[in-house]
């Protein structure tokens, strides 16, 4: 991919900032994925207390943390192939391209602001 592939300032992806966002999904991948290691392990260890309310609470904490884990990890390996196919920094709904600003705070953004709220207004 090129990316400097968009000639607005607001939204131009230096090579510096490419490499240093493919670094920061690398680094957000590893974290979620030792994440789900540990509420894996977490989860076979408390077996004996299957039947004990605060373990029952704690598995659903520990449920929660884990689909809340694989959705970001899924989000962020969609978008280290985004930038292997070249198409990282797009929008998917508007294919307009996505501020600096906000893929350097969100780097697996898959929308430009603008359509990012349509999508929330319309939940």
């Amino acid at each position: 991919m090129n990316p400097q592939m968009v000639e607005n300032p607001h939204t131009t992806l230096s090579v510096e900032d490419f490499a240093a966002l493919r670094e920061n999904l690398h680094e957000q991948r590893l974290f979620r994925q030792e994440q789900l290691q540990h509420l894996s392990d977490a989860a076979t260890t408390r077996l004996d207390a299957a039947f004990d309310r605060q373990a029952a609470a704690q598995t659903e904490v520990r449920v929660k943390l884990a689909a809340s884990a694989r959705m970001v990890l899924a989000d962020v390996e969609a978008a280290l192939q985004r930038m292997d196919d070249g198409r990282y920094g797009a929008c998917h709904l508007c294919r307009g391209p996505i501020a600096r600003e906000r893929l350097m705070i969100v780097p697996q953004a898959r929308y430009c602001a603008r359509c990012q709220q349509v999508r929330e207004a319309g939940r």
